[in-house]
């Protein structure tokens, strides 16, 4: 029999995988509700781009002060957290990730697109990740019938992508970013209902939708456990321009004018057990959504404690 010549490379990235595997986090670290509490509560996951391009070793011990265990990390423009970890290598990044008891959640990954996320859903499998985050892909401003067979081929067209999300684990969650195929109410419904596998869901983004408490909680309702990601955003002043710092924050839970209570008592409703996010987009991207890191936590926490109140108004 021949002898194959011996790989140092493949045996090196071997025992790098191993590392990594030992080094995760435990899924019980992921904020999951505990099995016997029937009340209702938020899976919080921390978005890296609240930070701008601040240093993951700063960032994650912030996680478990705003009430999460969980990391969802973007790539550039918007945070710089996904090219950290290719810098620092996954041991490193899992090193990091065990250190302060938080699970790597979500990988946002915008300009890879729904048909290029293969590896990256590899990734996220390495690092126990369920969820990946993207846009859909196809014409835009379409309607009715149109939109309908739009929505179809895109599905039609994700089902070699969804075999690898099976078979890594992954949910690949495609967000109603404006000026896309999925960026209408109309559009979410299709995608969810004509879909061909549970892991392709919504990672629905209030901003991006007209803000009308009614509209957005009714689809909260009929999308169910179709959504992966909650997205606590509003539209607020907008963020494609640069404005005051008190006028960009309107974007936050509980400082615009859209009024939450209605969309809790929906997610309420539906026994929602996706990840919630509390978001919003500096200008310019890349900048942290405040001054300083502690800023930007206190930030969060101000949101997450108006969301508490509209559970309880829930």
């Amino acid at each position: 029999m021949t002898r194959q010549p011996f790989d140092r490379r493949q045996f090196n990235k071997t025992l790098i995988g191993a590392a990594t595997v030992a080094a995760l986090p435990t899924t019980a670290n992921d904020n999951t509700v505990d099995a016997d509490d029937k009340d209702f509560t938020f899976r919080y996951i921390v978005g890296s781009s609240m930070y701008g391009y601040t240093d993951v070793a700063e960032i994650m011990p912030e996680v478990a002060k705003t009430g999460a265990a969980a990391f969802d990390i973007w790539p550039k423009v918007h945070g710089n957290q996904r090219e950290q970890l290719d810098e620092l290598g996954e041991e490193k990044f899992a090193a990091l990730l065990k250190q302060h008891d938080v699970s790597l959640g979500c990988i946002t990954q915008y300009k890879l697109g729904p048909f290029g996320v293969q590896n990256e859903m590899r990734l996220a499998k390495r690092f126990g990740c369920p969820t990946i985050v993207c846009g859909g892909k196809g014409p835009v401003g379409l309607k009715g019938n149109e939109l309908k067979a739009a929505v179809g081929k895109f599905i039609e067209q994700m089902k070699p992508h969804l075999e690898v999300a099976e078979d890594t684990g992954v949910t690949i969650a495609i967000e109603n970013h404006g000026n896309n195929l999925i960026d209408s109410p109309d559009s979410l419904k299709w995608l969810v209902e004509l879909r061909s596998s549970e892991h392709l869901a919504v990672a629905l983004a209030p901003y991006h939708l007209p803000q009308d408490e009614k509209l957005i909680s009714d689809l909260i309702r009929t999308l169910g456990d179709g959504i992966a990601m909650f997205y606590a955003w509003q539209h607020g002043m907008g963020c494609s321009k640069k404005l005051p710092k008190e006028q960009e924050l309107l974007q936050m839970p509980g400082r615009g004018t859209l009024d939450f209570v209605p969309l809790v008592a929906a997610l309420q409703e539906i026994d929602y057990r996706g990840w919630t996010e509390i978001f919003m987009h500096p200008v310019p991207r890349g900048i942290p959504i405040l001054e300083t890191t502690n800023a930007v936590t206190d930030e969060i926490n101000r949101s997450r404690d108006y969301l508490k109140e509209c559970l309880k108004k829930a």
